[in-house]
Order: structure tokens, then sequence, then C-alpha cells
């Protein structure tokens, strides 16, 4: 589960710095720089470390979580087919996260960040019902997920427009993927339900841990795609794109 709420920061600080001798970023990018994506990756890495104490002037408060409402997994169809739903999810650790790479098109406004963060941990309360190994698993509990190696990839596409003599852009598409090398996960403190069940059932949990992300996957990246998207057409909407690319 991974923390994108690092690359809204990234992004917000980006754009809102205006010029290089405001000390937010290492230097002003310029699209005439063969080398603009690295340039890019660096002054976003340098960012990263700017925020994780916050930045008051900036709107922006020391945080390391991101809060997803909700989210839904089915395996297995009919009455009994298992059903877990995840309810106030808290993931941390988002402030060890890098960006590894930048790729950009800055005459057709498209860019494509990959991050790595090497853990990140999640909590959530968590209810069951149907059947599952065999056993009706119905009840409630604990959620808690270990994540390490964790990539994650957002492509952004923007339209520019002028507005007041100074460029501003739209955003026009956002796509986002995630994957994790390793997974540690289970459930807690389960209500109505025995040791012995409880100790099979996060067995069941970590042996597919894999396959219960993927089933994770799509709800999580429209939520995050969702969030992500609000949050870049209020920044773009605000700040001139020419103040943080120059020609």
């Amino acid at each position: 589960m991974e923390k994108f709420q690092t690359l809204f920061l990234v992004l917000a600080a980006v754009i809102t710095s205006g010029t290089s001798n405001t000390g937010l970023f290492r230097e002003r990018c310029s699209r005439q720089d063969p080398d603009v994506d690295a340039c890019l990756r660096r002054s976003f890495n340098s960012l990263l470390d700017y925020l994780k104490s916050g930045a008051p002037e900036l709107g922006i408060e020391e945080t390391d979580d991101i809060v997803i409402d909700e989210l839904s997994i089915a395996l297995g169809s009919g009455p009994d087919g298992y059903r877990a739903t995840f309810k106030d999810i808290h993931a941390s650790g988002a402030n060890n996260m890098t960006i590894t790479n930048v790729r950009s098109d800055l005459d057709t406004y498209q860019f494509q960040l990959t991050l790595f963060g090497p853990h990140i941990s999640a909590r959530a309360r968590y209810r069951s019902s149907g059947v599952l190994l065999l056993v009706r698993a119905s009840g409630g509990g604990e959620y808690w997920g270990e994540y390490d190696g964790v990539k994650a990839k957002v492509y952004f596409r923007g339209t520019p427009y002028t507005r007041n003599k100074r460029t501003y852009l739209k955003l026009q598409q956002l796509k986002l993927d995630f994957s994790v090398k390793d997974i540690q996960m289970g459930v807690e403190n389960l209500q109505n339900t025995n040791a012995v069940l409880e100790a099979a059932l996060n067995l069941f949990i970590n042996t597919n841990a894999q396959e219960l992300l993927k089933e994770m996957k799509p709800e999580l990246k429209r939520d995050l795609a969702g969030k992500m998207s609000h949050f870049l057409e209020r920044i773009f909407d605000q700040i001139p794109f020419d103040e943080w690319v120059s020609d």
C-alpha cells in the first residue's frame, strides 16, 4: 500500500515554490537542458528531504500517514463467498520514499515519475463474512500489513492555457500503478472466532499475500488516482507552470 501523499507534497512544493532562490529545491529546471529529467529528479528528491519536517509556508504539516476510508476484497462467488472490508486504513513510511527516475516530455506536458519506498506499514479495522478454508469466517478485528520494496509509477498529462499572460496547466489525464516485493500481513483481535481459526486465517493470508494485494489494487488505484487528480487540479489552477519549468 503505497504512500502517494509523498508525491502530492513533492509536486505541491515544486509548483508553489516559484523561483529557485526560495531554497525549497536545488535548481530550477530548463526545458532546454538535455538532462532536464535528471534535474527534475534531483530537485524533487531535495524537496523530499525538506518536506519531512513539514512546510508551514506551504500549508503542509509534518505527517507520515495517508488515510483511505475503505476498500473491499471478494474471494469466491455465491452466498458463501468470502468478503472482507478494511476501514480507516492508515499507512505510514512515505518519508523514506525517493524518486528514482523522471521521464518528461515538456513539449507535450507529460510526466512519469518512478518512486521507491523500502518499507510501508498499514493498519486498519477489518470485518469479514462468508466461508474461508471450509470454515465460516465472519467477524471483525484489526488488520496489519508490512510492505517491503514498494515501487510506484505515476503518469500525468496536462494541457497548457494562458491566463493573465502566464502559462497554466489543466490536468487532462493521470494514471498510476504500484508493486510490492515482499509482504507480511494478517489479522488479530478477531471477534466471534477462536485461536485455531485465527492462526489458520493468518497462514492463508500470508501464503496468498500477493494475490490478496492484487484484489485490493483496483480500489486502491481508483482512490489514490482520484485524490491525486483533485490535488493537482487545484494546484495547477493556482500556480503558473512557467514558475517551475523555465524556457
